[in-house]
């Protein structure tokens, strides 16, 4: 070690490949970032349930000590998005089919009440936001970008419900987005399938923009009804759901 470089300055050079995990991280994000910067990880997809989560390694490459790490993954913990065992260690959160379907019935509710507030409330400004999320889609969609295609659907309904303002109503429909995030169900689609959610998506945008709210709850209604039955027909992997 020079004299300038301290243990928490020294890049990362792993002795080994680094872990799936750890894989997925920008390295050099720092203190400030860390909960971000996991949670982002996360929400990507490409951290499946029940996936290690190695504190020391991350430490590593993110250039800080395993205290701002470990109080990262202990706010994780609270989200629901990591689960921690006694003497082993973080993982990536996993749930149960039922309690899967059972967030996305929750999903459904907090968002036909988020639409309802929002629609007598959206600008122009909102209106631009949504087409672009729906063009993102259709771009995904063309170019058989299923991650792509979780990002773009997300932002879409996001969008559509922002004008609310509800920040606590928006909270709870983001945290249980977040804890279903890692499952995916669309992936399990065809592209057959995803196109019919497309259209959904048309039909919400087309009533948001028109501002007929009627319209737009009965799509959204009908849009979750098909989620559902993607959930439901999910294969039950007992290596990403935890055991009923």
């Amino acid at each position: 070690m020079s004299p300038q470089e301290t243990p928490r300055s020294r890049p990362y050079r792993p002795s080994r490949p680094p872990s799936a995990f750890a894989r997925r991280l920008v390295r050099g994000t720092g203190t400030d970032g860390v909960v971000d910067e996991l949670r982002g990880v996360i929400l990507s997809g490409e951290a499946t349930p029940g996936m290690p989560i190695p504190l020391d390694e991350i430490a590593q490459v993110l250039g800080i000590s395993p205290i701002p790490v470990r109080e990262a993954l202990k706010t994780l913990v609270g989200e629901g998005l990591v689960d921690h065992r006694p003497r082993g260690g973080y993982t990536v959160a996993r749930i149960t089919m039922a309690e899967l379907a059972e967030l996305y019935v929750v999903r459904g509710v907090l968002e036909q009440a988020a639409l309802a507030a929002a629609l007598p409330l959206a600008t122009p400004a909102d209106h631009e936001e949504a087409r672009a999320a729906h063009e993102a889609l259709g771009r995904a969609l063309e170019e058989g970008d299923v991650p792509g295609y979780h990002r773009a659907s997300r932002r879409f309904h996001l969008a559509l419900v922002a004008p609310a303002r509800m920040r606590r109503l928006q909270g709870m429909l983001e945290s249980a987005w977040n804890v279903t995030e890692p499952y995916r169900p669309m992936s399990q689609l065809s592209d057959e399938g995803r196109a019919g959610l497309h259209a959904d998506h048309a039909g919400m945008l087309a009533a948001f923009e028109a501002g007929d709210a009627a319209a737009l709850l009965t799509e959204a209604t009908e849009h979750h009804e098909q989620l559902r039955r993607a959930v439901a027909a999910l294969p039950g992997d007992p290596a990403l759901f935890a055991d009923p």
